[in-house]
């Protein structure tokens, strides 16, 4: 199967196979916001040194091809992922308008929640500090 037709999650972390930089962490602690990066760029030491002294993961988001039943967010009996699930049901939308994102057409949240995990997807950061109430609960894998 070619790399390019992978399902990608988009909430991946920098170590996993093939994970790739989607955009950078900015905004404020209390309410951070993606800026998308025109094309995923591959995760070298360079790039993951840029982000010294924290966690990389506070400064970019990363995708990564999706684990599947390999991941405590997915439900492979109905083969979907429940943080984009709860994410949709839960997060207020955050823009009004599709962000660029360069990986959209192979994202596991946009080809099972479309437009609405889209307008979401921009406040998600995966290594969070401060998440909002509503943003834990989502990300809580032991909650339905």
């Amino acid at each position: 199967m070619n790399h390019q037709d992978l399902t990608l999650c988009p909430s991946a972390q920098p170590d996993w196979e093939g994970s790739k930089v989607i955009g950078v962490v900015g905004g404020t602690p209390d309410a951070p916001e993606m800026a998308y990066l025109s094309s995923a760029e591959p995760v070298t030491e360079k790039l993951l040194a840029l982000a010294k002294p924290v966690a990389p993961s506070e400064v970019f988001r990363f995708a990564a091809p999706c684990a599947c039943s390999g991941c405590a967010h997915f439900a492979s009996g109905e083969s979907k992922c429940r943080l984009a699930e709860k994410v949709v049901r839960w997060v207020p939308v955050a823009v009004s308008r599709l962000p660029a994102c360069s990986i959209r057409p192979n994202c596991r949240w946009w080809q099972q929640e479309g437009r609405a995990a889209c307008l979401r997807c921009p406040q998600v950061v995966t290594h969070n500090l401060k998440p909002s109430a509503v943003m834990r609960r989502a990300a809580d894998v032991l909650t339905t």
